[in-house]
């Protein structure tokens, strides 16, 4: 079975970045025992990856490279924050999770879009928050291979994600 629309994939890989200076180094591996399940043609991989994937099947192997524009972008200042320390209370007292460096925290802006930013410092300013991709400003070396293709079911494509196994659990 091919790979087009609408159908869920699996893949294993393993992912090395090079930031212009140091080289490639290695970031990720995904094994074919824990594959990455995704829907393809959803937008839930990056552009450039998906069209590597097209018309490929289970069992192909594939290498990608995506230069740091077609990836996650420059490394933006302007996504570091400090945020109140007040926005991290519920009910007006502390939130039970205590809050760490290195710690990443999910939100939501304005317009209500979910974001993630990592904690990068807190100090009596506030909590210093990074919502730049962990990848941002990187070069990106994908090699893998396909591990299975299988149509999505209805209830997939309406919600537009992998459900079950490798995939969302509602």
């Amino acid at each position: 079975m091919k790979i087009e629309k609408n159908k869920v994939v699996a893949i294993s890989y393993e992912l090395h970045v090079d930031d212009g200076e140091n080289g490639k180094e290695h970031f990720e591996s995904v094994k074919k025992e824990q594959a990455f399940h995704f829907l393809f043609g959803t937008g839930h991989v990056l552009p450039a990856l998906e069209a590597a994937f097209e018309g490929k099947e289970a069992g192909d192997k594939f290498e990608v490279f995506i230069d740091f524009e077609h990836g996650y972008g420059d490394y933006d200042e302007s996504k570091k924050v400090i945020v109140p320390k007040a926005n991290f209370k519920e009910d007006g007292k502390k939130t039970k999770t205590s809050l760490r460096v290195g710690q990443v925290v999910p939100m939501q802006d304005d317009q209500g879009n979910q974001l993630k930013g990592e904690i990068t410092k807190i100090d009596f300013k506030g909590i210093h928050m990074d919502f730049n991709s962990p990848l941002a400003g990187l070069d990106l070396y994908f090699e893998g291979e396909i591990v299975s293709v299988r149509d999505a079911s209805p209830e997939e494509i309406d919600h537009g994600h992998v459900h079950g196994e490798g995939g969302h659990h509602h």
